[in-house]
């Protein structure tokens, strides 16, 4: 390989490297724009006159406590990686992952408490407010769902000890995107917990 190809595969490492933060948030933007535009309908349909109000399930307390854990394990995961101990920080990411399947468990189980209690998502027996309370966590659900295979990708790498102290970018997207989904849930949660 000549010095000339050499230069120019880390100009092209080092271009990616920097636009990768950037793009992250990009996308993360209109994840957010898209929840918005969500949570906006909600607010405009709640002056329909079927509008029912309810409160929400148990389980839903339960995912809420789970996801600020696995934030919190990451975080934890993190600043040990920062200190270069490897063992510490990949077992913490363990534990963030379990957390994660966690919270998604336990959406499930809050999606089959709202219909022992008579509220569906569709047909005869639904409500708008059921349906777009169940429709919004679903969705938040599927982009958890993606952060979860983000965390696997992330769990590989740092088991492959690709991440140092040095060396932490795709650790540090990773983290990125699951902190950011874990704090667009504690918004829909109180979201819901107050607006009804």
């Amino acid at each position: 390989m000549s010095e000339q190809t050499q230069t120019l595969q880390e100009e092209l490492k080092t271009a990616k490297r920097k636009s990768a933060k950037p793009m992250l948030w990009i996308s993360m933007i209109s994840m957010v724009m898209f929840f918005a535009g969500l949570t906006s309908a909600y607010v405009v349909s709640m002056n329909r006159e079927d509008w029912v109000t309810f409160d929400l399930p148990q389980a839903f307390y339960i995912s809420t406590i789970l996801i600020i854990l696995s934030s919190i394990t990451l975080f934890l995961s993190h600043k040990t990686l920062k200190k270069d101990n490897l063992k510490a920080s990949f077992m913490l990411l363990l534990v963030t992952f379990i957390l994660g399947l966690g919270f998604i468990w336990y959406q499930y189980v809050g999606f089959n408490q709202l219909k022992e209690v008579g509220l569906y998502f569709t047909g005869p027996e639904s409500t708008v407010s059921t349906s777009f309370i169940i429709g919004i966590t679903f969705m938040h659900v599927l982009h958890l769902l993606a952060g979860v295979v983000v965390l696997l990708v992330v769990i590989y790498n740092h088991f492959k000890k690709k991440y140092s102290s040095t060396d932490m970018l795709g650790f540090e997207l990773g983290a990125i995107f699951w902190h950011f989904v874990d704090v667009l849930w504690i918004y829909l949660f109180f979201f819901f917990y107050f607006i009804k």
